[in-house]
């Protein structure tokens, strides 16, 4: 049975969940209105093999639904200009989740967003970040928690070349999802699916890949 917690993310980040087999894209006024971060996510998707559910604006899904009878691998590179920004990026991935982080020990320490010495992905984030620094105070990783909903908050995480192989992003993940898991919420994980670093990360702390998949249209 799936999660209570991540069926109400879903239905409420995309609109509509469960559904039937297929495609079903469903028009949401969360597709109009600015994310997590203050930008736009003009169509996300979530697929679990059978069954995908494909969120885009009210008054983009009649020229979104003319094109759900091709396979996904080509409606993806269609989906920009089906919703009116065809100069935007399409993003196409895994999606995981988890309700047992692996249990790493603690890594990081949380920090306000406006810290000195972050990068600027961090700064996106309007609450506190992990953040892993070397002897020497400068950053080395970090991680940020993406509250799409009260129910679902996808997780964000980053190494400096220089300290990665570490095994530090494993460890902030497993410790930002007990945190998500500790706010009533579950924890959620994206990548691209040919990142093979992204995924070991996800799999060492604690997120399986189950072949669900996530894609959309939304700012790089």
């Amino acid at each position: 049975m799936l999660d209570r917690r991540l069926h109400l993310h879903l239905a409420t980040w995309l609109g509509q969940w469960p559904a039937g087999p297929g495609l079903h894209v469903v028009g949401t006024g969360r597709r109009a209105r600015p994310a997590w971060d203050g930008r736009l996510r003009p169509a996300v998707a979530v697929g679990t093999g059978r069954s995908t559910v494909l969120s885009v604006p009210p008054d983009r899904a009649a020229a979104v639904r003319a094109l759900a009878d091709r396979p996904v691998d080509r409606l993806i590179p269609a989906l920009p200009a089906a919703v009116g920004l065809p100069d935007w990026p399409t993003h196409d991935g895994a999606f995981r989740w988890s309700l047992a982080p692996a249990p790493l020990p603690d890594v990081g320490e949380w920090v306000a967003p406006t810290s000195p010495g972050l990068p600027p992905w961090l700064r996106l984030f309007d609450r506190e970040v992990l953040v892993v620094h070397g002897s020497d105070g400068r950053y080395l990783a970090g991680a940020g928690i993406k509250r799409h909903d009260r129910h679902g908050h996808e997780l964000a995480v980053g190494t400096v070349p220089a300290a990665r192989g570490r095994g530090l992003a494993r460890r902030l993940v497993a410790q930002a999802a007990r945190r998500v898991l500790d706010e009533g919420a579950v924890p959620t994980y994206l990548h691209d699916r040919n990142n093979q670093a992204s995924a070991r990360v996800a799999e060492a702390a604690g997120f399986p890949d189950r072949g669900w998949r996530s894609f959309g249209v939304y700012p790089a």
